[in-house]
């Protein structure tokens, strides 16, 4: 059977060829492909770690142990406290032992703290108000209070202008309003502290918001406000820190003021009062039940404003913050505006002119351009109260493609659009610009006397600095003159 043999033999053959052509062709597409692993016993049997550093130590080559998840270098030192990195960075100095002792320094006192007189002057800070300032929080971190050996201030011009509105306040027993603007560094805040330091040596109430942003970042606590119609929100926390700064620097031993006003009006609280109690028994109750802050709050008001008592200084800083909506969020999870949180209500309805002060007093709101959120209608009745200052032909106009705030427009209709003729407006602003050259030497002579600038002051040095702080700037100025080592 030849034929079948042969034909079976060239069928393998064609098969065989056919097998080797595919081969061939995946070699040729998959070069890369092993058909062998090590893998296998290379994980049967690992290299230990210890065994492997040993491995490259004989080796001579060097390794990084880096254990996983944990940084190299740790920190071994105690971690700081809840509050503790807080308190640190608020932490407030106020003298400077290194500094010497300026022996022509005089305090400011009862009966030429409304003097003119005074303008040009360098006066020392009596230190019952120092006490008093620092525990409504006047005092800054970014003031230079730590450079001297006790807090003085410069009493210039603007602070004349604050100290006739004052004396008019407190003669005719009227409520005038004023909003401190100004330059960067220019000495708002530090005006603000002049205001409340004549108001302690002038025995007036005191009420201090040392920064509106605290009120309205969603940083304590609130719940809202039964009946209250719009809805308006308290914060109990807040009020109740608020009654013990009042406390503390209202009724000092110098001047036991609450201690020695009696309770007279029946206050709705949800607390009992006891019999014949004082206005510090009233704020006590307050502070130790926070959750009846806010209506003792409203009761102390209550007696503050009954004849017969002294007039008050309600004042705040960062005025910008309070002046668009908050970081709150109501039932419906939509902001709440800043007006109605209860606070600042009360403070806002005082500045409008809504509510009065009824034994007189000031309202005093400084601005801020460190840290100021954008606030268009606040901006523009600066702006035109600036301008009608200055020239009343040339008021600004309102930018129609700008957001306004209705609510904040409002507020401030008295400062954009005034109707009163008198020579004391109600409601004005008060324009910190730079100081005179009189006044730049006079503080840089301090300066001198405290050691802390050594330099000879006369008329071309003190030129050149007022020069380079930008006519005047009183921030500048000292940066140029202390600060800045040449």
């Amino acid at each position: 059977m030849p034929p079948s043999t042969c034909l079976r033999s060239f069928s393998q053959l064609s098969l065989d060829s056919t097998a080797r052509a595919s081969m061939a062709s995946r070699i040729r597409l998959h070069p890369q492909m092993a058909y062998f692993s090590t893998s296998a016993a290379r994980y049967a049997n690992p290299v230990s770690k210890k065994k492997g550093m040993a491995q490259a130590a004989k080796k001579g080559t060097r390794t990084l142990n880096v254990k996983k998840g944990r940084s190299s270098t740790q920190d071994t030192g105690k971690r700081p406290a809840q509050g503790e990195r807080k308190a640190a960075r608020k932490r407030i100095v106020l003298t400077n032992d290194n500094a010497l002792e300026v022996a022509s320094l005089k305090d400011i006192t009862k009966a030429d703290a409304l003097s003119e007189a005074n303008q040009g002057r360098v006066l020392g800070i009596p230190e019952a108000t120092v006490d008093a300032l620092r525990a409504v929080e006047a005092f800054k971190t970014t003031q230079g209070w730590s450079l001297f050996r006790r807090p003085a201030t410069l009493i210039r011009k603007e602070t004349i202008e604050l100290a006739k509105v004052m004396k008019a306040a407190e003669d005719q027993r009227k409520t005038l309003r004023r909003i401190l603007s100004g330059e960067r560094l220019s000495g708002k805040s530090t005006l603000l502290l002049q205001g409340l330091s004549m108001a302690f040596v002038r025995e007036w109430v005191v009420i201090n918001l040392p920064e509106a942003q605290d009120i309205i970042n969603a940083h304590t606590e609130y719940a809202p406000l039964l009946d209250s119609q719009p809805m308006q929100y308290t914060q109990e926390t807040y009020t109740a820190s608020l009654l013990s700064q009042i406390l503390k620097a209202n009724n000092t031993a110098e001047n036991p003021m609450l201690e020695k006003i009696k309770v007279t009006t029946n206050p709705v609280l949800p607390l009992t009062l006891p019999t014949d109690a004082t206005l510090k028994q009233l704020i006590e109750l307050g502070i130790v039940n926070p959750e009846a802050s806010w209506p003792v709050f409203v009761a102390l008001w209550q007696e503050l404003t009954q004849p017969g008592r002294p007039p008050i200084m309600l004042a705040v800083d960062g005025t910008a913050h309070m002046m668009k909506e908050s970081d709150y969020l109501n039932a419906e999870v939509k902001p709440i505006h800043s007006f109605d949180l209860t606070i600042i209500r009360h403070f806002v309805d005082h500045l409008s002119g809504t509510k009065s002060l009824p034994n007189g007093g000031v309202i005093l709101a400084a601005t801020s351009q460190s840290n100021a959120p954008s606030t268009p209608a606040l901006d523009f009745s600066v702006q035109v109260a600036e301008a009608r200052q200055a020239d009343p032909s040339k008021t600004p106009r309102w930018n129609p493609y700008k957001n306004i705030d209705p609510r904040v427009m409002e507020a401030l209709k008295d400062l954009h659009s005034p109707t009163a003729k008198e020579e004391v407006k109600p409601l004005d602003v008060i324009k910190v610009g730079g100081l005179s050259k009189d006044e730049a030497r006079s503080i840089m002579e301090y300066y001198a006397e405290s050691g802390m600038l050594r330099a000879k002051i006369d008329d071309g040095f003190v030129t050149e600095k007022w020069s380079l702080a930008g006519m005047g700037n009183i921030g500048e100025l000292e940066r140029a003159s202390v600060r800045l080592r040449i």
